[in-house]
């Protein structure tokens, strides 16, 4: 009967594989999971036995792979994920139809002065709008997973500080704040993304 390997003699991950090899595992985790999946999540796959810098390398050669197909590999701030381009999104919607969330205008509103100007408070925000600023506004974008309270101002009340989060920029495929696009241009780009994700491969 032979001797069992010791867990010190199984070849490590790096030893076993090569790069086409890395590519389809890299390939295969990002089309079958939900999210976009970071650095540090990648390394798993390969017991953290590759550095970012190799992964980064495979990550972008994947990246142009798909370059000329339906789909992409881009960055958003939460990692690496794939996305249906916006020019297949007509034809996709002719075997799904589907009517994506439409926002009221306060709710814009209100995502827009959070984004430009966070950390905000909700007295920042009606002093802007210049009209009070309902509870359900808030709770509709806190449900969307788009703001969050991340702390109090220092003030009589401690009034909650809204921000936005990382689900926002995943969703509106930014990797940072600084990609924003002009202010007057985040309603449209809020419905585009919403009927982008319903047809997502990620």
């Amino acid at each position: 009967m032979s001797e069992q390997l010791k867990p010190a003699q199984l070849p490590s991950a790096a030893d076993s594989l090569d790069s086409e090899k890395t590519k389809c595992i890299l390939e295969t985790a990002l089309l079958t999971t939900q999210d976009p999946l970071p650095l540090n999540e990648i390394k798993k796959l390969f017991n953290n036995e590759l550095n970012a810098d190799i992964l980064q390398h495979l990550l972008e050669e994947l990246r142009k792979k798909w370059a000329d197909s339906g789909i992409e590999l881009v960055t958003v701030a939460g990692g690496w994920r794939f996305h249906t381009k916006p020019e297949m999104l007509p034809f996709l919607n002719r075997l799904n139809p589907q009517k994506p969330p439409r926002y009221s205008r306060a709710v814009l509103e209100t995502l827009a002065i959070i984004a430009y100007r966070q950390p905000v408070t909700r007295g920042d925000i009606e002093e802007i709008r210049g009209v009070t600023v309902s509870s359900p506004i808030l709770k509709t974008l806190e449900a969307r997973g788009w703001i969050d309270a991340i702390g109090h101002r220092n003030v009589p009340g401690r009034p909650a500080l809204y921000a936005t989060t990382v689900k926002f920029l995943n969703d509106l495929n930014l990797c940072s704040l600084e990609e924003l696009p002009p202010l007057e241009e985040l309603g449209s780009l809020v419905e585009t993304k919403e009927n982008s994700e319903k047809q997502s491969l990620s």
